[in-house]
């Protein structure tokens, strides 16, 4: 069984998810969108050690529902490692005999970073809508801080997939002295208009729920039954149709016949029931809605006039992995980021993963991924200077 999969083989161990709070008087984290944020709280972990001369610190981003646990255990009887140990620990990719690897909780989040659940200082109840509108900027520059934070220059790496790799790509933009290295997984340069009309139907199941209450729903019954259908619709996009045509077929669920009824009849009926219950027991309604409209206005282009002319300034080295069956965000858009970089004449390395897995695959294919990743991230160690 590869390590990361239930066993303890290259585990990153027993880790705590650490908090930072940053209050000083006078200061505040502008937002693109108008407006500030303070003081920011930010969730993170970190794997492995930093080196005496700070060289080896490697971020990693994560996606939409993600959160500061990338990695190992939070405690001896954890069942479920971090969303990404499969390529973060001992010998693997991310190795962390090697490298100090840091994951935080993006601002708007719901998992110990700022976010519409936490308390607005002002009122000393939760924000709720009174949160302001984050954009995928404002996740990097709070990023930053928690870097300034932990005495961290400038990054060996910034890894992503997904909503991650659109963090990873603003920050090579928006700072091109902080990283060297790029690896930007399953993501797009600009958010597609296909995942911001699933965004757009996922929020409306939110704001319909009537327990929603105009976002201040915190200390009584939150809108669960929108944020369900809310992940169902987003969860179908993840998977692609031979996935799953393969775990589920037209397969009927525990019956041998129709039930002629709305009940859930087929298995893909069932599994989406689940993921959309499961996933309202750690997450919030209002993250979400905040979360996808920070990518929908995702646009590297926007601020510069083209993409060519985002890239013209990145001091970093590239690595872009798409995947064959992902149609959220298909190979096509990860080739126009591999393109605009050449136009600029940047160092850039592209890599189509083939799998079934559709826009999860990023999460899924280790043995496809790690390699490549590997021998990137060991290349690009040695040419870099903090």
């Amino acid at each position: 069984m590869p390590a990361g999969f239930g066993d303890d083989v290259g585990s990153a161990g027993i880790v705590r998810t650490k908090h930072v709070t940053f209050d000083q008087p006078g200061r505040t984290l502008s937002l693109e969108g108008g407006g500030e944020l303070w003081p920011v709280t930010i969730a993170y972990e970190t794997y492995g050690t930093l080196s005496k001369t700070r060289d080896n610190a490697i971020m990693v981003f994560h996606a939409l529902s993600g959160d500061a646990h990338a990695a190992g255990r939070r405690s001896t009887n954890d069942k479920r490692a971090g969303w990404w140990d499969i390529v973060i620990g001992p010998g693997k990719a991310l190795d962390t005999d090697r490298y100090f690897v840091i994951s935080a909780n993006v601002i708007g989040g719901c998992s110990g970073s700022t976010g519409p659940s936490s308390i607005d200082p002002a009122t000393g109840k939760p924000y709720g809508t009174r949160f302001p509108i984050i954009t995928i900027a404002d996740m990097v520059e709070a990023h930053l801080l928690l870097l300034d934070h932990l005495g961290i220059d400038k990054l060996l790496a910034a890894v992503g997939g997904s909503m991650g790799g659109m963090q990873v790509l603003e920050m090579a933009v928006s700072h091109p002295d902080r990283l060297h290295l790029v690896v930007a997984l399953a993501t797009a340069a600009r958010q597609p208009t296909q995942a911001i009309a699933f965004n757009e139907v996922g929020r409306q199941a939110i704001m319909a729920d009537p327990d929603w209450r105009d976002g201040h729903y915190y200390g009584g019954k939150p809108p669960s039954k929108g944020l369900a259908v809310a992940r169902m619709v987003g969860h179908i996009t993840y998977l692609s149709d031979e996935a799953m045509q393969e775990k589920f077929g037209r397969r009927l669920q525990d019956i041998q016949q129709y039930t002629f009824t709305f009940d859930a009849d087929f298995e893909v009926e069932s599994y989406l029931r689940h993921q959309g219950l499961a996933f309202t027991n750690r997450f919030d309604a209002n993250t979400y809605l905040y979360i996808t409209r920070a990518l929908d206005y995702f646009d590297l282009s926007r601020r510069h006039g083209s993409l060519v002319s985002a890239f013209r300034e990145v001091k970093s080295r590239f690595l872009v992995l798409s995947f064959s069956s992902d149609w959220l965000h298909p190979p096509y858009q990860l080739k126009e980021i591999v393109s605009a970089l050449r136009a600029t004449h940047k160092h850039v390395s592209y890599y189509e993963v083939s799998s079934r897995y559709g826009h999860d695959a990023f999460l899924l294919e280790r043995e496809k991924m790690e390699g490549v990743i590997g021998a990137f991230l060991a290349s690009g160690a040695r040419s870099f200077a903090p």
